[in-house]
């Protein structure tokens, strides 16, 4: 298909420099590398981000669409988005893998909790409820021994959540053995530098970002990670509701996660974590903790120099 693409504009328009766009979708940016090879200037956008008529909006079509991206990218109205590293992209594609494996592991322990709950069956909550080891798997099938739908029903989900456990290893072990050595290694290092962050939010910060220089600041860094306030201004009112929906959710969530474990390391985050929480609530604290987190990771990642733990005082 791009070859006839290429083939009809340089037979029709011999010498000219051919642009082409079309909105990021499920089918990744393949398509994209296909046209830059073959000489086309082309970018990817954000489908939310095209300029759009109330017409348009209502009468959908493929054909109409198509004149308004042609139309938007004649008037430079649009503004690509960035396009992955080829390199990072399948590390990326795994990292997301293991995501989903591991909302996946979370559903089937809520599930093997409500049907435990809904039966009366009282569930055992020591230390090893905590990491749901093997042992307390065992101990939780013995706790339906009577045959029945009841006990199936256990059985069946508590041998999911084995095999997804296993799975989620699996996609572990692959990740470490690919980011073990060259780039990728050192900066994922000097992530791990810093407090609160472990492997798991290393790896994914090291996939999603990718390329921490195309963030020129901190606000267009904190923009993406989604850790902006979103604002509903009109005249003399403005109005704050929080954090902005538009992010890298996975991002959000993670650094969120790990603004908790931080300021439980790092006394310097904890001293800014307690002072803010006693003029707002402690989950708006702890994204304006996220923010530092942020601008360390910018840090560490653009010196190259690892995260040194402040010394407490005294």
């Amino acid at each position: 298909m791009y070859e006839r693409l290429h083939a009809h504009m340089t037979r029709n328009y011999p010498g000219g420099r051919y642009r082409s766009v079309y909105e990021a979708g499920f089918s990744g940016f393949w398509a994209h590398r296909q046209l830059v090879d073959m000489g086309i200037a082309n970018c990817v956008v954000h489908a939310a981000d095209v300029p759009t008529s109330d017409k348009e909006r209502r009468q959908k079509e493929d054909a109409r669409d198509s004149r308004k991206l042609a139309r938007c990218l004649e008037n430079g109205e649009l503004e690509p988005i960035h396009i992955p590293d080829s390199h990072i992209e399948p590390l990326r594609s795994l990292c997301r893998l293991r995501e989903r494996s591991r909302s996946h592991l979370t559903r089937l322990k809520n599930r093997i909790k409500g049907h435990l709950k809904y039966y009366g069956i009282p569930m055992p909550e020591d230390s090893a409820y905590r990491h749901w080891s093997g042992s307390f798997i065992a101990r939780l099938e013995a706790l339906c021994s009577e045959p029945g739908p009841r006990s199936d029903y256990l059985s069946i989900t508590l041998d999911a959540l084995r095999e997804e456990s296993r799975r989620m290893a699996l996609i572990t072990r692959k990740l470490r053995v690919h980011c073990r050595e060259g780039e990728s290694a050192r900066i994922i290092g000097l992530l791990r530098s810093i407090p609160g962050i472990g492997p798991k939010t290393a790896f994914t910060l090291y996939t999603e970002l990718q390329n921490i220089s195309r963030f020129p600041n901190a606000d267009k860094l904190n923009s993406f990670l989604g850790l902006i306030p979103s604002t509903d201004s009109s005249g003399d009112d403005e109005k704050i509701t929080g954090i902005t929906p538009r992010s890298n959710r996975r991002m959000r969530a993670l650094l969120i996660e790990a603004s908790w474990v931080a300021i439980r390391h790092d006394p310097e985050l904890l001293r800014a974590f307690s002072k803010l929480s006693s003029r707002m609530k402690k989950q708006a604290a702890i994204v304006r903790i996220a923010r530092k987190l942020a601008a360390r990771v910018a840090y560490v990642w653009r010196t190259g120099t690892p995260c040194k733990p402040a010394v407490p005082n005294g």
